[in-house]
């Protein structure tokens, strides 16, 4: 998610069946190798990315939907842009932004030249129609390739360049899901997010060598993996001194990044930053290598960031369910107009440069839980943006409440006396405060249809965290972890839809939840 509390006021790649006949669960498999040269001189992006493409679904498919989305920054008429600028809450800056592209797409399906089709919205510059060759029954596979070259924009969104950092985001030409709802091709928007099929990523990214990468997946070249290790535990065992920086090699290098089953890949490169690193071992045993990499100022508040992601990842999983994935990074980035946190899969970027220790405490532990709610639960966050924001947001705000006494909404204005509380205490006072805040639109609607991003915010985040909070009074914190634990369960790696959550809830609780779940569709407070 783009983290946006500091913008509101107070006021399985794998088939699976679950049934029979038209019961019968399926998702795509997209599998990809990209291969990828970052210019720093002309803030460029130049590659070609290969994709193989099964159809799992009982329908032959004549053509493929892909989201180019680096377009949308090609100029002020994308829907990003017009979206930006009829936001009464905005506070982007458009005024000396440099825009982006994707260009030099030359698609060829099987080896031969396929034909592409722009969508039929003429603002939809960032999404193209592969048409190909011939259809492609169920169970069948293709191959579909593709060169690119990505002119990064300027950084005011999710994805760009700024004061010598590069973040590679939604960069690569990308199949758009298909499930039994149908196509789900979308433009590129600031107020909404994605949704997209899992795959297993290879990436190798040539880059000059004194930058240091975070990215998605795992660092296959062992001697640059080995001095990250080497340089990270220096630094998270001797915070107070002068930290180790990583120095590189003159030349290019190419670093490999191995993911599987995941929905998305992203990567954030720069000099001179501070790397830490620890491990993480979870209940079950399993171990996971765990890395922070943040500027090197003076007096940063980064210094115990490890342990803030360490802490994050250990919740999440005690909750929910174990953290499936191989590693967990977070990357410090620059400053935004809508400044705080954006989640990718095992790797985040965090923007909230001045913030307290407890609030990028909190934002750090909010875009990791999106490992749960997004990455391993692939819901459609276009359509039901509160069954990723929301619901990631109550666990924060408990993450927040058991560690800090604190909250991110509140921050400073919570009194010292209302955090000796006890943690219950503590907790619904806060709640109480939030139902205060004007919340009447509907939780469950797309994201594009919210006026504004200040609206989309307090419905998608703090309501609907109001509304799980609603259940957890009424059944108790450790059966609505229960419950959470059986949706995890049941869809882990797979797009659960609202009425999937629903069932997976009333079969763990044991009780219909029409009255709770009827909210979701309904104006007005709770």
């Amino acid at each position: 998610m783009k983290y946006i509390f500091s913008t509101i006021v107070i006021w399985c790649s794998v088939l699976f069946v679950y049934g029979q006949d038209s019961n019968t669960y399926w998702q795509q498999d997209v599998d990809y190798t990209i291969n990828v040269t970052l210019d720093d001189k002309a803030n460029a992006l130049k590659g070609n990315i290969s994709i193989q493409y099964k159809n799992n679904s009982p329908e032959t498919l004549n053509y493929i939907w892909f989201h180019i989305w680096p377009n949308a920054y090609k100029h002020d008429s994308t829907a990003l842009f017009q979206q930006i600028k009829t936001d009464p809450t905005s506070q982007e800056d458009l005024s000396s932004i440099t825009y982006g592209y994707i260009d030099g797409l030359n698609f060829k399906v099987n080896g031969k030249a396929a034909k592409t089709e722009p969508h039929s919205n003429p603002q939809y510059i960032d999404i193209i129609k592969v048409v190909l060759p011939k259809g492609l029954k169920p169970g069948e596979s293709t191959n579909i390739q593709t060169d690119f070259y990505v002119k990064l924009p300027s950084y005011f969104s999710r994805s760009g360049y700024a004061d010598g950092q590069f973040m590679a985001t939604q960069w690569y030409p990308k199949p758009a899901v298909f499930d039994k709802k149908g196509w789900h091709e979308f433009p590129y928007l600031s107020m909404g997010e994605y949704y997209s099929e899992y795959g297993n990523f290879k990436v190798n990214i040539t880059l000059p060598g004194e930058y240091v990468v975070g990215a998605t997946g795992v660092l296959e070249n062992e001697d640059e993996r080995e001095q990250y290790k080497k340089i990270g535990t220096f630094n998270a065992t001797y915070r107070d001194t002068v930290p180790q920086l990583y120095q590189g090699k003159p030349g290019n290098k190419t670093l490999t990044y191995i993911a599987k089953n995941v929905p998305d890949f992203a990567w954030f490169a720069e000099k001179n930053v501070v790397i830490q690193y620890d491990t993480l071992v979870l209940p079950s045993g399993k171990t996971v290598d765990v890395f922070t990499y943040y500027k090197n100022k003076p007096e940063t508040i980064w210094k115990n960031s490890v342990d803030y992601a360490k802490d994050a990842t250990r919740f999440y999983s005690m909750a929910i369910g174990e953290y499936e994935y191989p590693t967990v990074q977070v990357f410090e980035g620059p400053k935004n107009n809508s400044s705080g946190g954006m989640e990718y899969p095992m790797i985040t970027l965090i923007t909230v440069p001045g913030a307290s220790k407890e609030y990028l405490d909190g934002v750090i532990a909010h875009e990791i839980g999106h490992n749960w709610f997004m990455s391993m639960l692939g819901s459609n966050e276009r359509e039901h943006t509160w069954q990723d924001e929301g619901l990631n947001t109550y666990y924060q705000f408990r993450y927040e409440a058991e560690k800090h006494r604190y909250n991110s909404i509140f921050g400073d204005q919570i009194p010292p006396e209302l955090k000796k509380l006890p943690l219950n205490q503590f907790q619904s006072l806060l709640y109480n405060a939030m139902k205060q805040i004007p919340m009447t639109q509907v939780i469950d609607q797309p994201a594009a249809n919210f006026k504004s991003s200040e609206e989309y915010g307090i419905i998608s985040y703090i309501k609907t965290a109001v509304w799980v909070y609603e259940m957890e009074k009424r059944f108790g914190k450790d059966q609505l972890d229960a419950a959470f634990q059986q949706y995890f369960k049941e869809w882990r790696h797979k797009h659960p839809q609202p009425e999937d959550l629903k069932a997976s809830f009333e079969k763990s609780l044991g009780t219909n939840l029409d009255e709770f779940f009827d909210k979701l569709k309904t104006e007005g407070n709770l």
